[in-house]
């Protein structure tokens, strides 16, 4: 099959043929740095990372450019609330936002360009709208500039929204533009704002818009023209319509695909600091989640359903994936971990069809179950064959059990190495009791380790252990 993916644009699934055979250029917004990432914003690198993983899979050289904002009005208003730069605010959430996707086990992007980095593109691409009549400095002396959104006559189209039917842009003073729904591309300096904020331009001192960077920067990592677009369901309008709407004014195709992701809510509210209800990737482990069962959460629902967030979804997820983690984990002591096999067709299938990743899971665990029954029946073979394949599946949908980003810190030879060596000693006291059938000492041990999240699971083969909760 080929891939299939639906474009915001068209509002159809269409095949996915990229610009250059055997190449795929991705442009992914990021986030805006005005405070640390919740899980919301996580679930944004989560599902990109696996349409990214499928795109390698399937044989694509794939750059991936995921973008962020660290100059922006809201940033701004944080500076002055806190008494600091705003680079210095902007650069601490890019930190906790690097850890955390790190955490996710989400690739690195091929380049994670700041907007603060690429002013001159900007001030290319406005002067390039100005002389073509696409853009205007404001008359009010503020400094600001403005695209003319009356000069571009398929404005609202990727929205599918009526001009006729817009508010103002509301991204400074109607008194500048010539139509309130005139969006800004440059501000000029403002009084009450930090003094630090701002660079030179040809229209006086400023600062960028919102939406002129993304233009600015796609067009410096990937080109003139580009695949995939990709983005929160929020992030449609305004910001994609006036992205499209300034590139293409501008002489650029841009993307040629716009893939929006579904958002997370909770009670039916879009998550966010404003609203008081954003838990980030700490509280998730407070309650006993491990990230990569957040991931797999995530990655559980299509890309394009919302998710309304709750503690017993996320621990049934949690479970679903434990189960999973156990067969991996009982086939590797029996036939080794091998390699990755070939994928099921009914899984590839699933992901060339939108990335439904609902349907790639049900394959995966109808997998598990085979293996588990060849487990059961001592049929190494099969059992050698479903680990292959459940490893490969799992990989694409980055929660392999076995990949060394999912131990703690990266530490894998000696984290695990301390582990064993502590469990291995548990559990040589409680074979010592055993064996003086003093089943009291025996089971006082097995208590102590499940209280510290060792369970331990008498088998033929002798005890085996595993970290985690009980079903």
């Amino acid at each position: 099959m080929t891939l299939r993916l639906y474009d915001t644009a068209t509002r159809s699934v269409r095949d996915f043929v990229p610009r250059e055979a055997g190449k795929v250029g991705v442009y992914l917004c990021g986030l805006t740095l005005q405070a640390p990432p919740h899980i919301g914003h996580l679930r944004s690198g989560v599902n990109y990372d696996v349409l990214r993983r499928w795109l390698l899979a399937t044989g694509y050289e794939v750059t991936f450019i995921r973008n962020v904002t660290d100059i922006d009005d809201k940033i701004l208003v944080k500076a002055m609330e806190r008494g600091r730069p705003f680079w210095s605010i902007a650069y601490a959430n890019e930190l906790i936002l690097t850890e955390s996707y790190r955490a996710l086990n989400v690739l690195p992007p091929t380049y994670e360009p700041r907007a603060t980095g690429h002013i001159p593109e900007m001030h290319e691409l406005i002067a390039r709208l100005i002389a073509d009549g696409h853009a205007y400095p404001a008359t009010d002396g503020s400094g600001d500039v403005y695209f003319d959104v009356c000069s571009w006559p398929a404005y609202g189209a990727l929205s599918g929204q009526s001009p006729d039917a817009m508010q103002s842009a509301g991204d400074a003073p109607d008194r500048g533009k010539r139509d309130p729904r005139d969006f800004a591309l440059w501000k000029g300096v403002k009084p009450d704002e930090p003094a630090d904020a701002y660079w030179p331009s040809p229209w006086g001192r400023g600062r960028p818009g919102w939406h002129i960077e993304c233009s600015a920067m796609c067009q410096r990592y990937l080109g003139a023209e580009f695949d995939i677009h990709g983005g929160g369901l929020d992030l449609t309008f305004p910001h994609h319509e006036n992205e499209i709407a300034q590139s293409q004014a501008a002489g650029l195709p841009f993307a040629r695909y716009w893939v929006h992701h579904g958002l997370l809510s909770i009670g039916g509210a879009k998550m966010g600091k404003s609203l008081g209800n954003a838990l980030d990737l700490a509280y998730v482990g407070s309650l006993g989640v491990r990230p990569v069962e957040l991931r797999y959460y995530y990655a559980a629902a299509h890309y394009r359903s919302r998710i309304d967030y709750s503690e017993e979804a996320l621990g049934e997820a949690a479970v679903a994936y434990r189960r999973i983690e156990g067969f991996v984990q009982r086939a590797v002591e029996r036939v080794g971990p091998g390699q990755f096999g070939e994928l099921p067709g009914a899984f590839a299938a699933a992901m060339d069809d939108d990335l439904n990743t609902s349907a790639a899971f049900a394959v995966l665990h109808e997998v598990v179950r085979d293996g588990n029954t060849a487990l059961t029946a001592g049929d190494d073979v099969t059992v050698r064959t479903a680990l292959a394949a459940t490893r490969a599946m799992l990989d694409i949908l980055g929660v392999d059990p076995l990949d060394p980003a999912w131990i703690v810190g990266g530490r894998a030879d000696d984290l695990r190495g301390v582990v064993d060596s502590l469990v291995a000693l548990a559990l040589e006291q409680r074979a010592q009791a055993r064996g003086r059938k003093d089943w009291a000492a025996a089971d006082a041990v097995r208590d102590q380790l499940k209280q510290a999240g060792v369970l331990v699971e008498d088998t033929p083969q002798g005890p085996r252990w595993t970290i985690g909760e009980q079903d």
